[in-house]
């Protein structure tokens, strides 16, 4: 079992609760996180962990590959797992160059670092290392109503800069396999969603703007459709894959959930009426409002995981309206998380630039 894990972007979304899964799990596994702590990842996320003793954090750039080098060698680390992206598909249509320089250029940083102290320098002799990269099912394209669900033999067909870019981090991953044996596994997930997810996404965007009474921003027609999965099965799943993986294989990861983004709007403004009622006595959904799609918006993602489930036994364990309640009532139990995230000034300008403008261009 890998022992010693360096996970980038672990102050983030999924990587502080891939953190804290493994932390909570295994009391001989030590976990070094490297993040660099821009408007998506924060300290925030990482507080009571588990296991403390077995944790360290480092504020730094995976483009600094001398510094991800130094941290391979003192920490002994036999296993790296990426999750450090630029993540946002609105964001990659305004600024695409950040995805370019973090998804990219950052994975070859790492590529590059692990290829100098595991194969030139056996830092850890011929002991079993692996490099694990977390993508996403975006590098696929989109699907037509009647087109199967992707699955690892799909043609890639990446049609925003944020899927492009991780499209292309996925070919250097699997070119440093084939080229040099650097042991490798990679997995293309599907929407995640649960606790910890920085609000710009669908999920926590809907829930805080509902309880704070403002619109409920809905690109298009809402007929949207993606694969769901919470947050936590994500993490079992890459544990699993990186523990008991085949080296140079990649495996789809999904939810096995296929709603349109409008039903999965209605499903949280039902919870929540009855969590929490609004004070205006009102329905949340009354709160809804449709704004300019966003361009090249993808119609539709499903995700086969029958080579995931047949080799390694993995499937999800939540399913979506528990998952949906489960993350609600975190939500609304963090008052302290919120404020902090909320007072974010990248948090602030980038919904005020991207659902602001769109919603005047409706009226």
């Amino acid at each position: 079992m890998y022992k010693r894990i360096l996970v980038t972007g672990g102050a983030g979304f999924i990587g502080s609760n891939f953190v804290r899964h493994v932390l909570g799990k295994f009391e001989d596994v030590y976990i070094v996180n490297l993040d660099l702590l821009t408007y998506a990842g924060s300290l925030e996320n990482l507080r009571d962990l588990p296991n403390k003793e077995n944790y360290h954090f480092i504020e730094g750039d995976i483009l600094d590959q001398d510094l991800v080098q130094r941290t391979l060698r003192e920490f002994e680390i036999d296993s790296l797992v990426h999750f450090a992206a630029e993540s946002h598909v609105d964001r990659s249509i305004l600024g695409p160059s950040a995805f370019v320089q973090t998804n990219i250029l950052g994975t070859f940083s790492l590529l590059e670092a692990a290829r100098k102290v595991w194969i030139e320098e056996k830092k850890l002799g011929d002991g079993d290392v692996r490099f694990h990269h977390i993508s996403t099912d975006e590098v696929y394209g989109t699907l037509a109503p009647d087109d199967p669900a992707f699955e690892e033999t799909t043609s890639y067909a990446p049609n925003s800069p944020y899927a492009a870019s991780k499209a292309s981090s996925d070919h250097l991953v699997r070119s440093y396999a084939h080229t040099y044996g650097m042991p490798t596994t990679l997995t293309n997930c599907t929407n995640n969603y649960g606790p910890y997810q920085f609000p710009e996404k669908l999920i926590p965007l809907m829930i805080l703007n509902a309880l704070n009474g403002k619109d409920l921003p809905i690109y298009g027609d809402g007929e949207q459709i993606r694969d769901w999965l919470y947050v936590e099965d994500h993490c079992e799943a890459i544990w699993q894959v990186l523990q008991k993986g085949c080296s140079g294989e990649s495996y789809c990861v999904g939810g096995n959930n296929q709603p349109a983004n409008l039903e999965i709007v209605d499903t949280l403004c039902e919870i929540l009426d009855e969590l929490k009622p609004s004070a205006s006595g009102k329905n949340y959904a009354s709160q809804k409002t449709f704004v300019t799609d966003r361009p090249g918006h993808d119609r539709r993602y499903a995700m086969k995981i029958n080579k995931i489930n047949q080799e390694l036994g993995w499937e999800p364990k939540h399913n979506l309206k528990d998952g949906l309640l489960k993350t609600i009532n975190w939500y609304l139990k963090q008052e302290e998380w919120i404020e902090a995230i909320s007072k974010k000034k990248e948090y602030q300008s980038w919904m005020d630039e991207n659902y602001t403008e769109r919603t005047e261009e409706e009226k």
